[in-house]
């Protein structure tokens, strides 16, 4: 009896669907993309569903005002740092931590406080998204990971698939 047939789409359907049992909203990179209707990219660049991010800071942050919630935005989209180690590291604090903002309260004093970014205590009140073939352009490069998962509209995990069936499948095909 000839070995079942197996795509590497099946395996994408079914990581999908698995993902949507998870409670994963799932959508097709292309729906989402620059330039078409539901777009919730501006540019081929744009790795960061800048709508989700800041929703979820509004949601999740409800007593800081929104200058400075908008403060905490614009740092994570518009890291400081000339190395990619150190923008990094830096993102992973903010996750982890966090970002550090500073706002004017009624009364003319200064506060410090930290936007967080997603919520550790009570994972269902964050927003969950897999989106298969997700397109980045960059310096000519194009990049579309098989499926990538985004949390709050940040991309935390890039899944490539294989077929499990091609014993000549590698990293680099």
């Amino acid at each position: 009896m000839p070995a079942a047939r197996i795509a590497e789409s099946h395996v994408e359907e079914h990581t999908l669907a698995w993902l949507r049992d998870l409670g994963y909203t799932t959508l097709f990179g292309p729906d989402i993309a620059p330039g078409e209707p539901k777009a919730e990219r501006e540019t081929w660049q744009d790795t960061i569903l800048r709508h989700r991010l800041a929703a979820a800071i509004a949601k999740l942050n409800p007593d800081i005002p929104a200058d400075a919630r908008e403060a905490a935005l614009r740092k994570i989209l518009h890291p400081d740092s000339p190395s990619l180690i150190g923008n990094n590291r830096a993102f992973h604090k903010m996750l982890v931590d966090g970002v550090d903002v500073e706002y004017k309260r009624k009364d003319g004093t200064i506060r410090g406080d930290q936007v967080r970014l997603a919520d550790f205590s009570s994972p269902e009140k964050n927003d969950w998204l897999a989106v298969n073939q997700f397109t980045v352009i960059e310096n000519h490069h194009n990049r579309r990971p098989d499926i990538v998962l985004f949390l709050n509209g940040l991309p935390v995990v890039v899944i490539e698939l294989k077929n499990p069936a091609d014993e000549k499948a590698t990293i680099e095909t």
